[in-house]
């Protein structure tokens, strides 16, 4: 078994499932994006950071493996860790398990940015969160379910000015019964 730290566990919920019987890609990963926070939350950040720096982190590329369906009423665990830690970037790995048969259902690669959010411009890691983010990449990752590819992390910008910006990401996304939050307005990890 993976010695990644665990940051997800739950339950596959009939709801999750598409007309395939299986769980619909949608909720693999609004499992691994809540993996994510936790993950980032133990680097150091935290939401009430957030807040008072004024900078978070974006995901800018994700890349998932489905490696065997699931189903209403299993169990899951996400592992997760660093992989690689750039001036302005992070590289994320998850791996999802049944709990039940131990085998990887998914794995998905994050690389996710550090921004003034504010100037919506890519900065500098802190030097706190960028020295736990090191120690935490000589955690051992299986090579072969890491994803090697790099996005490049100079002169990011995000355009506030798209229509996700102006509108509701519950109501445009997901419904108008959705408990989405518009991360542009109201940051939370």
């Amino acid at each position: 078994m993976s010695d990644l730290a665990i940051t997800y566990r739950g339950t596959v919920y009939p709801w999750q499932c598409d007309h395939m019987g299986h769980m619909n890609v949608m909720w693999y990963v609004g499992k691994f994006d809540e993996a994510s926070w936790q993950l980032l939350a133990t680097l150091g950040f935290t939401r009430t950071r957030t807040r008072e720096e004024g900078a978070g982190m974006v995901a800018v590329e994700q890349h998932i493996s489905y490696k065997r369906e699931l189903l209403a009423g299993d169990i899951v665990t996400v592992r997760s860790n660093v992989v690689d830690v750039k001036d302005k970037a992070l590289h994320l790995f998850h791996e999802m398990r049944n709990d039940e048969t131990g085998e990887i259902a998914a794995t998905m690669t994050v690389v996710g940015i550090h921004i003034d959010m504010h100037a919506r411009k890519a900065q500098s890691l802190p030097e706190d969160i960028r020295s736990r983010a090191v120690v935490a990449t000589n955690r051992q990752v299986d090579p072969d379910l890491a994803f090697s590819q790099r996005t490049s992390e100079s002169n990011v910008y995000f355009d506030v000015s798209s229509p996700c910006a102006d509108s509701p990401i519950g109501e445009s996304a997901h419904g108008p019964n959705s408990q989405v939050t518009d991360l542009l307005s109201n940051p939370v990890l």
